[in-house]
């Protein structure tokens, strides 16, 4: 990890990776969509509406794991100080927070029809509800931090203290009274049928390619940003001197 830490050496592995992350997840994802909204039947209690799953899942698995890459990228800087954590994390937390905001939608767009009602105060809906307040005001932070020169200790920590929120969401059917469904999908173990389990695996494989192309892309953008401004004040001292050094 230390051995990316030189921004020449990461943007010499993410410029090659990035277009093949990119092309992979179009098609991946485009594929599974047409797989799961097409071919797929449907289901015996919930009908055409499962077919939301396609989109719903693989959104809430990213809203979740853009979480942990922020949590990831706070711990490294904490601890290491790596140069590229604030930016890592500044880069997740935006298709992060989108892809939060497509859980809740999907969500609310089939509650509709299961549960009779758009939205319900239920521990994981209102749980998910949070996360995206949280990448709001990570958003907010980091931004602020990054203009102002602040210690990016400062988005670090609230970074670490967002995951509390991650078991809350994942455990909320099981410690609270709740309408959502249980998980269908656990470690090595699934209660869905094979015909709706394997497009919905291959959706969120595409889903997740995108997200990581998206991701180097954003911590690309944002290193050149960075860069430039370094240079711009670097060049602004300069001339500061000019004048007195004649």
């Amino acid at each position: 990890m230390h051995g990316f830490a030189n921004p020449k050496r990461f943007l010499s592995l993410a410029r090659p990776v990035t277009p093949w992350l990119l092309v992979l997840g179009v098609i991946v994802t485009g594929g599974s969509l047409a797989w799961g909204l097409t071919q797929v039947p449907a289901e015996r209690l919930q009908g055409e509406t499962v077919r939301i799953m396609y989109l719903h899942v693989p959104a809430a698995w990213l809203g979740m794991a853009g979480w942990l890459t922020i949590a990831a990228a706070s711990f490294t800087e904490i601890v290491w100080r790596h140069p590229l954590s604030a930016i890592a994390g500044r880069a997740a937390a935006l298709p992060g927070a989108f892809f939060t905001a497509l859980c809740l939608v999907t969500g609310s767009l089939w509650g509709r029809p299961a549960w009779g009602k758009w939205w319900v105060w239920d521990g994981r809906l209102t749980s998910m509800l949070v996360l995206l307040f949280l990448y709001l005001a990570y958003i907010a932070l980091a931004g602020a931090t990054a203009r102002e020169g602040a210690s990016r200790r400062i988005p670090a920590i609230f970074g670490l203290v967002g995951i509390v929120n991650l078991p809350v969401i994942h455990y909320s059917v099981i410690w609270f009274y709740s309408v959502h469904q249980p998980p269908s999908i656990s470690m090595g173990n699934s209660s869905m049928a094979p015909e709706f389990l394997w497009p919905l695996l291959v959706a969120t494989l595409g889903f997740t390619l995108l997200f990581a192309a998206i991701v180097l892309m954003r911590m690309r953008a944002l290193l050149a940003q960075t860069q430039a401004e370094a240079r711009l004040r670097r060049r602004a001292r300069e001339v500061d001197l000019a004048p007195a050094q004649a």
